[in-house]
């Protein structure tokens, strides 16, 4: 009886001193992992229903700049509304304009969500001048007179976080309206103020 009990001893200390190492490894291997938890919502391109990219330019990363646009369509609130703005303007993109894929890296909804467009890493045709350098998002509509949803813009802001945590964007970029650099009208002159208030934001690009 004495020898089963010694055997169950020996068992339990094999165990613990498993689990302890286990533990060990599984909190050293996310050493140095960088983690998207800041990272909104985000429906990638299929599905919303886009087309694959005709081609791919890849982009030097960190990203030094992002450009601020809006898209002076239609608003949309809800999922399936902004798929098919999205769908309507990628097509006009790639058939009309002869554009890789949609031109932005990211659009933003009222719907609080953001989509991917040519994604992280990937050239797009945004702004002359700052495709290769620079990460373009727009918010979707027209915001000349009025902002987007306080949802749409918090989308923005935790994206433009969760591109520093990814090093996807240089932990000093610049952020820039589309009109500072292009003759355009984009971002819309109230989204236009309203996102000289963000940190990063350079005023003479």
């Amino acid at each position: 009886m004495s020898s089963l009990r010694h055997s169950l001893v020996v068992l339990f200390v094999c165990l613990v001193a498993l689990a302890a190492v286990d533990s060990g490894s599984g909190s050293g291997s996310s050493k140095g992992r960088k983690k998207g938890g800041t990272c909104p919502p985000t429906k990638l391109k299929r599905q919303w229903g886009g087309k694959p990219a005709r081609g791919l330019d890849y982009q030097l990363r960190p990203i030094r700049y992002v450009v601020i646009h809006h898209t002076v369509t239609a608003e949309c609130s809800g999922f399936v509304e902004c798929a098919e703005i999205l769908q309507g303007m990628q097509a006009y993109h790639q058939n009309e304009l002869d554009y890789n894929d949609i031109g932005y890296n990211f659009l933003i909804g009222n719907d609080g969500l953001v989509y991917e467009g040519t994604g992280w890493g990937v050239k797009g045709s945004h702004t002359y001048g700052y495709n290769a350098n620079g990460t373009g998002i727009a918010f979707i509509g027209n915001f000349l007179d009025k902002l987007p949803s306080a949802a749409a813009l918090d989308a923005c802001r935790r994206l433009l976080e969760c591109g520093v945590t990814l090093g996807e964007l240089s932990e000093d970029y610049s952020l820039i309206g589309a009109s500072q650099v292009i003759r355009t009208m984009s971002p819309g002159l109230t989204l236009y103020n309203e996102i000289q208030e963000w940190s990063h934001w350079l005023s003479n690009p």
